[in-house]
């Protein structure tokens, strides 16, 4: 019978350079395997808790108690398990830390141990971590939510918004998609280019300028697609994470760039707009966290038309999910296993946002690393769609590198392209 060994932890460096933890896991079989957890820069209040140090180190961001955690309490726990029981080895880890929000260990160590577990798993049965979480049912390669334009809290400039991105829809498979992307990204830098703008990235691979206002953007990125040769709105949608908890100021939501507050009845009537004027097929957390009741205007007003997506509104816990089903708030999710905190807390709020008819967006951070774990997860749970940056920046190439890597081993592998969103 195959058993856990030993579990440890070291810090790494995210994409950003600030530290993280990576987990290892060995089994008696002598596998190993390694996971390194992923830290955002726009966090909902609601989400699992990481343990940073505090102190000089690293500006007080250093993980070194969280990695003790793992190699000290979470080993002791586990040590001589089964790898191949996930939710016994994520129920301890949950009972281990006694907190909702993981604030004892560390979010960051329970994910990270929880990741490892199931790849050494994987890998002892010598399978794909897809089919290990997956099972046979692991067939669809997700549609691309490409962020090409930071704005917001992931670059430093005057975009109020905090991803414009493009989703290749009108294709048959996933790599005339994600090509077809990288053309649209590099007709955008050369348009940004020619229009005097600076063409420095953000943290998720996407340009920075500063451009007018708000939906300057949408039209530099619709010229970016005819130049690359594409048909905006059948072959490349738009999609928006407006990420509007961080907006929030005086009971409004400020626009800085265009220089007023709209309260949510206002957002909503501006949603509508761009929705009528572009064509927009996703937005993700249109209004703040704490706005439920804005939320549920924006759903009657436009659940019907486009994918209404939430992120700091649902973070990944199926319990808010659920509250927000029985108000017909949203009609998807984002999927981040940072947010939550373990693997099978992960896959119950898939379980319960398929059951309701929301869609799946599984997701990365902006503090991301060579880790390629979500592009198998996103396969395994057949989410249809995956947001994990642009055609730029290593951790981010470093998933649509695996997914194009995964589309070559299925046989019967599917891409929904136009079929989405009918």
């Amino acid at each position: 019978m195959v058993t856990i060994s030993y579990i440890t932890a070291h810090e790494a460096l995210d994409s950003r350079g600030n530290p993280t933890l990576q987990a290892t896991v060995a089994l008696s079989d002598g596998t190993k395997a390694s996971a390194i957890v992923p830290s955002g820069a726009s966090t909902g209040k609601r989400e699992a808790l990481e343990l940073r140090d505090g102190g000089n180190r690293y500006g007080g961001k250093g993980v070194l108690d969280a990695c003790e955690n793992v190699r000290m309490t979470i080993h002791d726990a586990l040590v001589h398990k089964s790898p191949f029981e996930q939710g016994m080895i994520d129920s301890i880890l949950l009972s281990l830390d006694g907190t909702e929000n993981l604030e004892r260990l560390g979010a960051n160590a329970a994910l990270g141990v929880s990741m490892a577990v199931a790849r050494a798993a994987a890998s002892s049965q010598k399978i794909p971590l897809y089919r290990y979480l997956g099972g046979v049912n692991a067939l669809t390669l997700p549609v691309p939510m490409l962020n090409i334009i930071n704005g917001g809290s992931h670059a430093d400039n005057t975009v109020d918004f905090q991803e414009y991105m493009i989703m290749p829809l009108g294709f048959e498979n996933f790599r005339e998609a994600l090509r077809a992307s990288a053309e649209v990204y590099q007709a955008l830098k050369k348009k940004l280019h020619a229009l005097g703008h600076i063409t420095s990235i953000g943290d998720e691979g996407g340009f920075a300028p500063n451009l007018a206002n708000n939906k300057e953007p949408i039209e530099v990125i619709l010229d970016a697609i005819e130049a690359a040769g594409y048909k905006a709105g059948t072959e490349i949608a738009i999609a928006l994470d407006v990420a509007s908890s961080e907006l929030v100021s005086e009971g409004g939501y400020k626009l800085s760039s265009e220089n007023r507050t709209l309260s949510s009845d206002e957002m909503i009537s501006y949603y509508a707009k761009l929705v009528e004027d572009y064509p927009i097929v996703s937005i993700e957390d249109g209004l703040g966290e704490d706005d439920w009741e804005g939320w549920k205007r924006l759903t009657q007003k436009l659940g019907n038309k486009i994918q209404l997506v939430g992120d700091d509104l649902f973070v990944t816990n199926a319990k808010i999910l659920q509250q927000g089903i029985a108000q017909n708030i949203a009609n998807a999710i984002l999927i981040k296993p940072n947010q939550i905190g373990t693997l099978s807390q992960t896959l119950e709020a898939v379980a319960l946002a398929k059951r309701a008819g929301y869609r799946c967006v599984m997701s990365h951070r902006s503090g991301e690393s060579e880790d390629t774990f979500i592009a198998d997860l996103a396969v395994a749970l057949n989410t249809g769609e995956i947001k994990t940056g642009s055609t730029a920046r290593s951790e981010r190439i470093a998933k649509y590198n695996r997914l194009l890597e995964i589309e070559r081993e299925l046989e019967r592998g599917r891409y929904l392209g136009a079929q989405l969103f009918v």
